[in-house]
């Protein structure tokens, strides 16, 4: 297997940025406006970037495009709902080999969509794992499950941040940390409590969007190149299995 580009998502950052760019002038053009940021969300595709790089390496792996599917025919069935959209999905010869979730979260409102993202990423491993035991896939070995999550690096998200605690004390890792620091937290307990095979977080500041090196990646756990490594190392598996 060649080794990684450090930097393999510099390109779908810049891309990203360029995207949610084009959308917010479009709305403004339009004389449309939606509440905060979500201006630049609304039109989808700012993840399209990661997504074509991701679906190189499981080409690379030896998984045929046609076994990849992103924007149609990416429903899984759910245990407690009948199914849910995957923004990636491999499918080889009836067999489950991975399902991907892309996710960002720009400013400003980072406290209550930190809030849903955790519950979205939870809700969602609980619903597939559930399903998977229950004999809704014929994978075996089991599914890779990966979780991406890009965060606006930023001082909203970097600057310390209090938490309440009326009743019992939270876990100390959570006093005075950031939404950086509680995301990367977030993260790295998806993979140690088993919810998802491998997570990825990435800091991207769009002041440097140009730039060569136009992000940041605040673990090394959670690394972009321990990602798509452990991606391609499982579908080589799958494949030659």
């Amino acid at each position: 297997m060649h080794s990684l580009d450090p930097l393999i998502f510099s390109d779908a950052v810049r891309e990203f940025w360029r995207i949610r760019e084009r959308q917010a002038n479009a709305q403004k053009e339009r004389g449309q406006s939606d509440q905060g940021s979500r201006s630049a969300v609304t039109g989808g595709k700012q993840m399209d970037g990661f997504s074509k790089k991701i679906i190189e390496l499981l080409m690379a792996a030896g998984i045929e495009v046609k076994c990849i599917f992103q924007r149609t025919s990416v429903e899984l069935p759910g245990f407690f709902r009948p199914a849910k959209e995957w923004d990636i999905v491999a499918v080889v010869d009836g067999n489950l080999i991975a399902a991907i979730e892309l996710k960002s979260q720009i400013g400003p409102s980072f406290g209550n969509n930190f809030n849903n993202r955790t519950e979205e990423a939870l809700g969602t491993a609980l619903d597939i794992w559930t399903a998977y035991r229950e004999g809704a896939f014929r994978t075996s070995p089991a599914p890779w499950l990966g979780y991406l999550l890009v965060l606006e690096d930023c001082l909203a998200s970097s600057r310390p941040v209090g938490v309440r605690e009326p009743h019992f004390s939270v876990f100390p890792e959570f006093r005075e940390a950031s939404y950086a620091k509680r995301y990367e937290l977030f993260c790295r307990k998806l993979i140690r409590e088993r919810h998802y095979s491998s997570a990825c977080f990435i800091l991207a500041d769009r002041e440097i969007a140009d730039s060569d090196k136009n992000y940041n990646e605040p673990a090394v756990d959670l690394s972009a190149v321990q990602f798509c490594t452990q991606l391609l190392g499982h579908a080589n598996g799958a494949i030659k299995a």
